[in-house]
């Protein structure tokens, strides 16, 4: 093996995907093992040991992780502690006057995640304009300090009225804390998210600070468990903004990292698109609990600060806009009092697995109905799990018999109510925000997402699929495609009208001076770092903004408000030129460049392409087609498919329904081409 390799490694719910990139060769090797949910790091270490990586000869080893997505999930989180102002305790217990289904009264928002009772407030103030009227009362302050000693809590939220503006007292504050609790995490508002609108000030910072000894323990075991192997650089963690952070910023904001992993399969996605020529691309990545899907739009991917890992309690950091449900391979299929049938959300997971896989589930998945209808082979991983084709029968019968379907068209209900729920995905984050399916590539990756890709592509009209060289681990691939990023934003409330251009200068001239402080502290190099600038905006009297790019050098703001009525006007289909325009923030995105891993390129030979063997499959009709089965390893780029045809793979299986054709490019992409 090379001396220059790099890892990527992507846990998940169902599967733990590994992918290794030998740079002096540019070949890419692949492995896939079970995820363990109670301690990922050993199904990291199973995939690590089974693909016979010699951590002495990888250079980079990047990692997208669920763990702090988990512990908020399932709420397993140390004791943590917030310190407010006098007379703001429960702006927690406040939030929002929203619902998430504002008709029912009866569903109750899930508790806060500081109890009352560690909610401890402390005499201070500092007005909206950023002047002091009272500084901290120090003796209070060592008396909490005192308290949060014997409560010993495992980290510390500090979050004080208008300290977005002023964070001299909350930075006071944390000093007194770290003189009696030295190595407790805090966290600090006016560092981790210094903007206006408290409730959700508080909650990213409580967030963030409870998350940070979840994390910053999962990240030391890991880095140590490389060390002691023979890894010598830094760990590399993917970051929900779609760039990496390294163990010396995840301790400050830990909870960059929830949503960690799926960021990277968007990533993938538009980099695989924009290499087979489409700027516009939508990306499916359909694992075996649940369905990710992100949109990219003239080359750029959407990016979001109104996201959460529960309904309720945002954190605003920015985060790659990636829409999920339940939607995998091994989503069960259930039919509901009225007789209605569902898929999913609920899922079989890795354990017990779909019913094919003789652990003993008996109820239907998506996989099951994959394997009845002869679309999915005996065997996944490249034969490391065999499935029980009369167990995937035996439970596509009760759905037959429920519905008094035969079993092949119950297997195709259940396909057919899978698609149905992505494409309403995929609606959502196209259409429901002023874009045309049609004018994008839908990028299939994931175990699953070969399987369904064409189906889910036809009902939306979009005219091109697109299935990576390796769709199973494409989301692990993504991780060797980012750089080093940290966003930066601060509060600037103005009337456009009213800015002046070297006062906006001088403030992104402040952002810009702790960003090139922070990637220094990582190790990046002045060459290579690059600076994006935005400013959210909004008409005035509206608090919903949108993010408009901002010129490294600004000299006036006519150009903005200009930008920003072309871009309200896509955005919502309509424009009101005579309205006021006002800005509500400055957005700086810091990059430190790392080299990547890029896809080697092929030549185009051609040739016919010769089909392994052939097999009955069920494309929706009343009778099987007797189906050609290709091996995608014996495919070279040039050589094209008609459909109806199953292309195998290692780790995925893609299906070629009738009235469409598939061609392997120069980068070992499958291009398939809908004739409808």
């Amino acid at each position: 093996m090379s001396q220059n390799i790099r890892v990527a490694v992507d846990t998940g719910g169902t599967f733990t995907d590994i992918c290794i990139v030998d740079e002096e060769t540019g070949k890419i090797s692949i492995e896939k093992t079970s995820s363990t949910p109670g301690d990922p790091i050993r199904g990291i270490i199973d995939g690590v040991e089974k693909a016979g990586i010699d951590l002495n000869t990888v250079n980079l080893f990047c990692h997208g992780t669920t763990v702090a997505t988990n512990a908020l999930i399932t709420r397993n989180l140390p004791r943590t502690v917030i310190i407010s102002t006098e007379g703001f305790r429960d702006v927690l217990e406040i939030r929002r006057g929203v619902r998430e289904d504002i008709w029912d009264a009866y569903k109750d928002l899930a508790p806060a995640h500081v109890k009352r009772r560690d909610r401890l407030t402390v005499e201070e103030r500092v007005d909206a304009t950023g002047k002091i009227l009272t500084r901290l009362n120090e003796e209070q302050a060592r008396k909490i300090a005192k308290i949060v000693k014997r409560r010993e809590v495992g980290a510390v939220a500090i979050c004080f009225i208008n300290a977005y503006l002023n964070g001299q007292n909350e930075q006071r504050m944390r000093e007194i804390i770290l003189e009696e609790m030295p190595g407790v995490p805090v966290s600090i508002s006016s560092e981790v998210l210094p903007e206006i609108s408290e409730y959700e000030r508080f909650v990213t910072t409580v967030i963030n600070a409870a998350t940070s000894p979840v994390v910053s323990d999962y990240v030391s075991r890991l880095g140590d468990y490389l060390a002691e192997r023979g890894y010598k650089r830094d760990l590399l963690l993917l970051h929900s903004g779609g760039g990496v952070m390294t163990p010396a910023s995840v301790r400050q904001f830990s909870a960059r990292l929830a949503g960690s992993g799926i960021a990277a399969g968007a990533l993938a996605s538009r980099h695989v698109a924009m290499l087979a020529g489409f700027q516009n691309s939508i990306g499916l990545d359909m694992g075996g609990t649940s369905t990710d899907v992100s949109m990219t739009y003239g080359g750029d991917i959407r990016v979001t600060r109104d996201w959460h890992i529960e309904w309720g309690y945002p954190i605003r950091f920015p985060a790659i806009e990636v829409l999920t449900i339940g939607a995998g391979g091994g989503s069960l299929a259930w039919t509901d009092p009225a007789g209605s049938l569902h898929n999913g959300p609920q899922s079989a997971g890795s354990n017990p697995g779909p019913a094919c896989y003789d652990k003993g589930n008996s109820q239907a998945t998506n996989t099951d109905a994959n394997v009845v209808l002869g679309r999915q082979g005996p065997v996944l991983a490249g034969g490391k799990i065999t499935l029980n084709a009369e167990l995937a029968k035996k439970a596509v019968d009760v759905v037959a018999t429920q519905h008094n379907y035969t079993r092949e068209a119950a297997a195709d209900a259940i396909i057919r109510v899978a698609n149905a729920n992505m494409a309403d995905a995929v609606r959502l984050i196209s259409v429901a925000r002023g874009y045309d399916p049609r004018d994008f590539a839908l990028v299939a990756f994931g175990g699953a997402g070969a399987l369904h890709g064409v189906d889910v592509a036809r009902e939306l009209s979009i005219p091109v699929v697109i299935v990576p060289p390796n769709p199973g681990v494409t989301s692990a691939w993504g991780c060797l495609l980012v750089d080093v990023q940290h966003d930066f934003a601060e509060s600037y409330l103005k009337p456009a009208h009213e800015v002046e251009p070297a006062d906006l200068e001088a403030a992104f001239r402040r952002l810009e001076t702790t960003a090139i402080e922070r990637l220094h502290h990582e190790g990046i190099s002045d060459d290579r770092i690059v600076l994006q600038r935005s400013i959210d905006m909004m008409y005035e009297g509206q608090w919903r903004t949108l993010t408009i790019s901002a010129p490294g050098t600004i000299t006036g703001t006519e150009q903005l408000t200009s930008l920003f009525h072309l871009e309200y006007e896509r955005e919502y289909d309509y424009r009101r030129d005579d309205t006021p325009v006002d800005f509500f923030r400055i957005n700086l995105k810091a990059i430190g460049q790392v080299e990547k891993a890029e896809l080697p390129v092929y030549e185009l030979v051609g040739g016919v392409a010769e089909p392994k063997t052939y097999r009955d499959v069920w494309f929706g009709g009343t009778e099987a087609l007797n189906t050609p089965i290709f091996d995608r390893d014996r495919l070279a780029p040039g050589m094209e498919i008609a459909g109806p045809a199953i292309v195998e793979q290692f780790d995925s299986t893609i299906v070629v329904p009738p009235r469409s054709t598939a061609a392997m490019d120069k980068f070992r992409n499958l291009i398939i081409r809908l004739e409808d």
